[in-house]
């Protein structure tokens, strides 16, 4: 019989998720808050990970159990950027 081998685990490196260097500009609109919080939501619970930093110690970092929760947070703190498109530039597929 052959001995059972374990091979040696590798762990790989954590990657950082990437934090925009500039903020992204407020939202005043409750109606795109509520859009790009639904949509980050949606990656986080896909596998993105959560850009919520304890960098500054005057604002805490608290642990969010829900998605949804994490992505408004990180909404509020202008660290996802969103972009809206013009729909006078969108292109509508003409009928056959």
């Amino acid at each position: 019989m052959e001995e059972d081998v374990q091979q040696p685990v590798v762990e790989q490196p954590v990657q950082v998720p990437l934090i925009p260097a500039v903020p992204a500009a407020p939202i005043t609109s409750r109606f795109l808050y509520v859009d790009v919080a639904a949509l980050r939501a949606k990656q986080l619970r896909r596998g993105a990970l959560s850009r919520l930093t304890s960098d500054d110690p005057n604002v805490p970092v608290k642990e969010f159990h829900k998605a949804e929760r994490t992505a408004m947070e990180e909404v509020r703190r202008c660290l996802v950027h969103y972009d809206i498109t013009d729909p006078s530039k969108t292109r509508v597929p003409e009928a056959e």
